[in-house]
Formats: C-alpha cells, structure tokens, sequence
C-alpha cells in the first residue's frame, strides 16, 4: 500500500488529506511495529477508491493465486469483433501447437513464458471488448434518460 501511496500525485500527505487521516496514524496503521494501530475495512476500501493501486492488487491476487487485470475499453464494433475473433483463431493454433515441444511432458522457461504472453493477449482482447461493450451499454442508458 505504501508503494502506491507514494506513486499518487502529492504522495501520502495527500492521500492522508484526502482520507482525513493524520499521517503519523496512517503510517502505523500500515507498519507492522504498531500491531495496535490497524486499516480498517473501510478506511482500506476508501483508500482503494482514492489510489491507483495496482501494486496492491496484484499482490493480494498473487498471495490469493490470481491475477490482477484492469480491462482498458475498446469499442465492441463488429470490426474489434472480427479482430477479436482472428486473435483467438491465432492464440489456439499457438497452444494446440505446444503438444510437440511438451512431447517429454516437461515445460521449460521458454514454453511457460510464451504460454504465458499468449494467454495475457487472449485475455487482454476479451477484457478490453467486455469493457468496451458495457461502457457503450452505459452510455447509451445515460442517453435515454435524458
């Protein structure tokens, strides 16, 4: 959490403005020598809101096992459809290719890596077209209720 804190704009003086925490109090909220001094649930989830926080939570999906990804929206046009569409028919050749190199049902570095990048641009794209879709959707509910 400090981490992030200190990549916001103005650092954590400003966060701890903007949350209304003294900042002596939040760093011992966030130091493990105050065992005492505790981040509520809720002043973590203000905090959330407030800060990018992308360290954070790739680390708390780690420790869970998972992976933290924000979707970064493209528009759900037929074209980024059909694009989409090209991107898998590619990514499965890729992995249906890996049978041969896996023939001694060992993964090196190399094939885990390549996996690895595959499987992020196949999730990238989908993200970013589900993003992309319910931003329309949203904006077109802001529209008709004009």
């Amino acid at each position: 959490m400090d981490h992030d804190t200190r990549r916001e704009r103005g650092g954590p003086v400003a966060v701890c403005a903007t949350l209304g925490l003294p900042y002596n109090s939040y760093q011992k909220k966030l130091s493990i020598s105050y065992p005492d001094h505790l981040l509520s649930v809720r002043d973590f989830e203000r905090w959330l809101e407030l800060v990018e926080a992308a360290e954070t939570l790739r680390t708390i999906a780690r420790i869970k096992g998972g992976v933290f990804y924000r979707a970064r929206p493209v528009p759900a046009t037929a074209d980024a459809l059909q694009a989409l569409a090209e991107v898998l028919l590619r990514k499965s050749r890729f992995v249906g290719s890996l049978h041969e190199g896996l023939a001694d049902n060992r993964w090196d570095e190399r094939e885990v890596l390549q996996l690895e990048r595959h499987g992020n641009e196949v999730i990238e794209a989908v993200l970013g077209i589900m993003a992309g879709a319910r931003e329309a959707m949203e904006r077109d509910r802001e529209g008709c209720d004009d």
